[in-house]
């Protein structure tokens, strides 16, 4: 969830729909950034200050992962520069992990940024969130995977975000986990649990797009209760909600969350 872009009050109904926890990727902010210095502002804002805010709001242990989002790695100066001081923010005590990485117009400075952060993620051992394009999203999504491939890395501790119908043969070719944006315009909850029937539920993971445009903060919960309303069993809906988010995450040093 892009709870940056949030208020207070969403801290507040999402822990009451039963949110103990949120992971926040680094995402594009709106209008493409101009400075190196401006993500390193954004990259204090979520590390810090959004922590601080879902403790205060609402007790939720907010976790945080850092990455050049692949739409702005087309400004080639900036992004080596941001790339260049990405460590040290992977150190910071909510971080756990590299993210969102991957692709939107499929450019060559793109496939340099992705392939430089995969790289930095297998270094330090590190989960990775990958964002697959929202146009020519298939071509995209087996670009990824094969650049994946060539990096020969964990692909354990790699979830392919934003999945639909068209691409969830091509990220099961992988070991990678597999991440579903409930999302309007994406994918929304219903077509995701006739998806979630037919494939199961290993390594699936249902995600928030809560951003600028009009989303829903608590698309988790909702598909939650759909599916029990579905006639799924409890403790395979807790599979996808919470056992399989959880086992992913927990592959980084610093998450640490606990019901």
């Amino acid at each position: 969830m892009h709870m940056v872009s949030r208020s207070t009050s969403d801290y507040e109904r999402a822990r009451l729909a039963g949110v103990g926890c949120c992971v926040e990727p680094a995402f594009w902010s709106g209008t493409d950034k101009q400075h190196a210095e401006s993500f390193f502002d954004y990259f204090e804002q979520i590390i810090d200050f959004e922590t601080k805010r879902a403790e205060r709001a609402a007790g939720i242990d907010h976790y945080v992962v850092v990455g050049l989002e692949p739409k702005e790695a087309n400004y080639p100066e900036m992004a080596e520069r941001v790339m260049d001081r990405l460590p040290e923010y992977l150190d910071r005590d909510p971080v756990v992990g590299i993210g969102e990485i991957g692709l939107d117009q499929g450019t060559e400075e793109e496939e340099h940024a992705f392939r430089r952060q995969l790289r930095m993620a297998e270094e330090r051992e590190l989960p990775v969130m990958i964002h697959t394009p929202h146009t020519s999203k298939p071509e995209g999504t087996e670009r990824l995977v094969e650049m994946i491939k060539e990096e020969d890395v964990t692909e354990e501790r790699i979830v392919i975000d934003h999945n639909t119908e068209n691409t969830i043969d091509i990220s099961l070719r992988t070991d990678c986990w597999i991440g579903f944006t409930l999302y309007p315009g994406k994918i929304d909850d219903e077509t995701t649990i006739d998806l979630l029937e037919e494939y199961g539920t290993d390594k699936m993971l249902l995600n928030s797009a809560a951003d600028w445009d009009p989303s829903d903060p608590l698309a988790v919960p909702k598909a939650r209760d759909k599916m029990l309303d579905r006639g799924w069993d409890r403790e395979e809906v807790k599979k996808v909600v919470y056992d399989n988010p959880r086992t992913f995450f927990s592959q980084s040093p610093n998450f640490d969350y606990e019901v």
